[in-house]
């Protein structure tokens, strides 16, 4: 199988469409066997896949130092390795303009910089994203150099936001900025929001777009049913996340998006995949992987096909505007 790979903005490199989310190595989403996870991660590096997405908020730590020994032990091709550094407090949501300079200190950042390196055993990070972006940034940009310092230095190869969960429109203006390499974004058939105005100034400055939350949490996998919110663990992300009547009102979203995709896939995973593919603006898609029958599922979407024609508009009328992360 050949994995099709995209431009990574101006950087040069060249990204498999698909990309590990590492967030379930942490062991936030269940319980996890980090031997298999390195098995897991091979596999997918074997397969073509040349980018992971992690972060020190992934299991305290645990998901960058799992990645650390899979890239020990890998001998192929270089792997694209992407994290993140959390504020000391995330801001609660209903605030629109945080404090970024408190937030991201240079001394805090210079210090989760160097146990992001201790922990995932390499020398330089390849992509250092904030993973909670304040609009004050466009300001006060003490971060920025701070980061470039750790750039000159060695530490970190390039600069990437995450932007807060559904709040697409505080990347905007960034992205035309040019200021980061990489900007990640909630990006699925529910959430079709960034289309508008992020993907066009991404484009415009050849800033990378990084796709995340392409599955919506696993509801669009496909392989939800009216049992599935049972089998979860207690206290895991999933079931609380879709607590309460989110998992049925999901569900049955769910259901209805897959009457109208089964006309062109045979799995619902198939078409949300494409779909977030289907706008080159988007230079990967991450996607959770924990099986080596799941990585060749997601493999299999990064053709370079995209999605089939009239599908994408067909689904516009799915986006739902919603928060479940609080």
């Amino acid at each position: 199988m050949t994995v099709h790979r995209r431009p990574f903005g101006r950087t040069g490199w060249k990204i498999s469409e698909v990309a590990f989310g590492a967030w379930q190595l942490g062991g936030q989403w269940g319980a996890v066997d980090d031997a298999a996870s390195i098995r897991t991660l091979h596999r997918a590096f074997e397969e073509g896949i040349n980018f992971v997405d992690t972060a020190e908020m992934y299991g305290s730590g645990h998901s960058e130092e799992v990645v650390g020994r899979a890239l020990a032990q890998w001998r192929g091709e270089r792997i694209h390795v992407a994290t993140k550094v959390q504020p000391p407090q995330w801001p609660h949501p209903s605030v629109d303009d945080p404090d970024i300079a408190a937030a991201y200190r240079p001394e805090y950042l210079r210090a989760q910089a160097e146990q992001s390196l201790r922990r995932l055993g390499v020398d330089r990070i390849d992509l250092y994203q904030l993973h909670c972006w304040m609009p004050g940034g466009l300001r006060d940009l003490e971060w920025l150099e701070t980061l470039r310092a750790l750039q000159s230095e060695g530490l970190i190869d390039r600069i990437g936001v995450s932007l807060r969960d559904y709040r697409p429109d505080e990347g905007v203006a960034l992205a035309a900025s040019g200021l980061v390499d990489s900007i990640q974004v909630i990006y699925n058939i529910f959430e079709q929001q960034p289309e508008r105005e992020l993907f066009p100034a991404a484009r415009a400055s050849e800033t990378a777009i990084i796709a995340r939350v392409a599955l919506d949490s696993g509801a669009l996998s496909g392989a939800w049913t009216a049992d599935t919110y049972d089998t979860w663990e207690d206290g895991s992300v999933l079931k609380t996340i879709f607590r309460g009547e989110r998992f049925t009102e999901t569900l049955a979203r769910v259901e209805e998006i897959e009457r109208i995709t089964a006309r062109d896939y045979d799995g619902l995973d198939e078409a949300a995949v494409r779909f977030v593919l289907d706008d080159p603006a988007v230079s990967t898609a991450i996607v959770g992987m924990t099986s080596e029958r799941r990585i060749a599922r997601n493999l299999s979407f990064a053709d370079g096909r995209g999605l089939a024609d009239g599908l994408h508009e067909r689904l516009a009328g799915f986006e739902w505007r919603r928060n479940f992360y609080v």
